[in-house]
């Protein structure tokens, strides 16, 4: 089984501009993920779908997602609208207000979590929400993908984390720790590929599909603005999360054209030939 992500997409950064950047990069990875060979059997949407939450970026979304072969499974974002997400997605589920909902993936089981707080740039995980999670992880013990915006991380990166100590960050890894079988965690927001051990198991971070976030480790003084760069133009990312049968296995990639530095043809058969070869060996 195979799961694209793409995350951050920021649709209507430029809302006059129907040409505008963030869309490009989008079609960018769309027409990676198609080109795959297999294709995804679903892909994750997770978060900051939209720029500024509006009605008309939604729209160009649903468009987007309804030329897909495979399903999409959205989460919202801190960028997002949910009055105007639901306007335009009026049967996504709901639960007590908040987009959360469970997806049968044959040999997985998928868990869509709202961590919007409106107006809030970090996540947040009420009482309510964490209870559902809780119920929901009780009831299968399926290997479980946990799917959300907000990583509940520290990163080093001053600017863009998270308060280890904050109470949505404790409850959220409160349940995932009673449930040994949540197999990954697998986030969005930060605009960068990351991968971390957290409450038990793996939290993977993907790429955003808009420009990423710079790396930094210097701490930042919200008074002293240093010059440092923020925001950059590498390619736009995406993930493709890999279920073996045993094991969840995460790769992240980017779209866009890439130069090839070597096919498989009659040059490059002799190393195939060797890998596998020594692939099948057995130690005496």
């Amino acid at each position: 089984m195979l799961i694209a992500q793409v995350t951050d997409i920021h649709l209507g950064f430029q809302p006059d501009d129907p040409a505008e950047l963030n869309r490009k990069r989008l079609d960018e990875v769309v027409a990676t993920l198609l080109a795959l060979t297999p294709q995804p059997d679903l892909l994750l949407m997770t978060g900051d779908l939209t720029e500024f939450g509006t009605v008309a970026s939604y729209q160009t979304l649903k468009t987007v997602c309804a030329a897909l072969p495979f399903p999409v499974l959205p989460a919202l974002g801190n960028h997002d609208l949910r009055e105007n997400f639901y306007a335009v997605f009026p049967d996504a589920p709901q639960v007590g207000g908040f987009l959360q909902y469970c997806y049968d993936a044959g040999p997985l089981r998928v868990i869509v979590l709202d961590t919007l707080e409106e107006g809030r740039h970090g996540g947040s995980f009420d009482p309510a929400r964490a209870a559902w999670l809780d119920a929901r992880l009780a009831e299968d013990a399926r290997p479980t993908v946990v799917v959300l915006h907000h990583p509940p991380i520290e990163t080093g990166n001053g600017w863009m984390t998270e308060d280890l100590d904050a109470p949505w960050v404790r409850r959220l890894r409160g349940v995932i720790e009673r449930h040994g079988h949540v197999v990954r965690l697998v986030t969005g927001h930060l605009h960068r590929a990351i991968v971390t051990g957290w409450g038990g198991t793996t939290l993977a971070v993907c790429p955003s599909s808009a420009p990423q976030v710079a790396i930094d480790f210097r701490e930042i003084d919200p008074e002293e603005p240093d010059g440092r760069d923020m925001i950059v133009a590498e390619g736009p990312g995406f993930a493709l999360h890999y279920w073996t049968g045993r094991d969840l296995i995460t790769h992240f990639g980017s779209g866009g054209e890439h130069p090839v530095l070597a096919r498989y043809n009659a040059r490059m058969q002799p190393t195939v030939q060797h890998i596998l070869h020594e692939r099948g060996k057995t130690d005496a």
